[in-house]
């Protein structure tokens, strides 16, 4: 587990553009038991969520066409409402961080983390775009 005060500035990442923080699993099922398209970001201390994942996430919400829910689960930190995220993404398998678009309930998108690793946070916004132009 990390301290409460390294993962605050993480957690603001998100939230300050509207994400919701899930932090049990009871929240994870309300959330993806919701009609409409979510999009849930498995938020990490990593490198890459910091210079990719998180930045990537926030460009793409400059479209058009968005998701109905934004929500995100932080890994290392509440660990069963992670897992229980992870378990709608089956069969991909656990990666942090990740992206999944979900449809009234339906995994429809996934990034892994070998796919934001590396990447420009550009690319993946534009990916997660064409998700949202797809299925939002």
């Amino acid at each position: 587990m990390y301290p409460p005060e390294l993962v605050k500035p993480m957690r603001a990442d998100l939230t300050a553009v509207g994400f919701e923080e899930l932090h049990t699993v009871e929240a994870v099922d309300n959330a993806l038991a919701k009609e409409g398209t979510t999009l849930v970001v498995v938020n990490s201390v990593c490198g890459c969520a910091a210079a990719n994942a998180r930045p990537g996430a926030r460009m793409s919400l400059d479209n058009d066409k968005k998701p109905d829910n934004l929500v995100t689960v932080f890994a290392g930190v509440d660990r069963e409402a992670t897992d229980k995220a992870r378990s709608y993404m089956i069969p991909f398998p656990p990666s942090s961080p990740s992206m999944a678009l979900f449809k009234d309930g339906q995994l429809v998108h996934m990034l892994e983390r070998h796919h934001i690793e590396g990447r420009p946070a550009e690319m993946i916004a534009e990916n997660l775009k064409d998700a949202y132009n797809e299925n939002c």
